[in-house]
């Protein structure tokens, strides 16, 4: 199942915490940004799905050496639509910082200087996304989306892009 379905079935789900205004405060978020860097969505989305995937890799990472519970707290404490460099610290060493930047200019034209500075909002995105996956009763309880974005069809492929185009034409914008 892909990841949008995932925060479809989250959506309607009345103990998960995904939300319409949620996705529309992400998708904003991507539309501010593409005109404060003066570039299109779609290279706002092509660095998300980059991103998404360095950020899959690290939390698969983080729950191998620590568990679920630190994956969630990471989660917790780092999702959300504003700049937070601390997120940067918590998830990927200067290499992988280096190499995210590199491919995300490759694949997008934007200068790295323009990406150091949205990596700290990128990947608050990508964790907002997986939050939407939280059980709202039950702490403890597996987030679906969570899942389904570390574990998935193990093909490197972080639909991230495709869940943010698919929102919008969800959320009909």
């Amino acid at each position: 199942m892909s990841l949008f379905n995932q925060i479809l079935g989250a959506i309607n789900n009345p103990e998960q915490e995904a939300n319409p205004n949620q996705l529309a405060s992400i998708l904003d978020t991507v539309q501010k940004l593409s005109g404060n860097y003066n570039t299109n969505p779609s290279a706002i989305q092509s660095a998300m799905s980059i991103v998404g995937s360095f950020t899959r890799s690290a939390l698969q990472n983080q729950r191998s050496n620590g568990g679920e519970g630190q994956v969630q707290q990471l989660i917790n404490q780092f999702a959300g639509t504003q700049a937070n460099y601390q997120v940067l610290q918590a998830l990927f060493n200067n290499s992988q910082l280096q190499n995210m930047t590199q491919q995300i200019s490759n694949r997008t034209g934007l200068n790295p200087q323009a990406i150091q500075s949205l990596l700290p909002i990128l990947v608050p995105l990508v964790l907002n996304f997986l939050k939407t996956g939280n059980n709202t009763t039950r702490s403890q309880a597996n987030n679906s989306v969570l899942d389904s974005f570390l574990d998935g069809d193990r093909d490197g492929d972080v639909d991230i892009a495709d869940a943010i185009s698919m929102a919008s034409r969800f959320l009909g914008r």
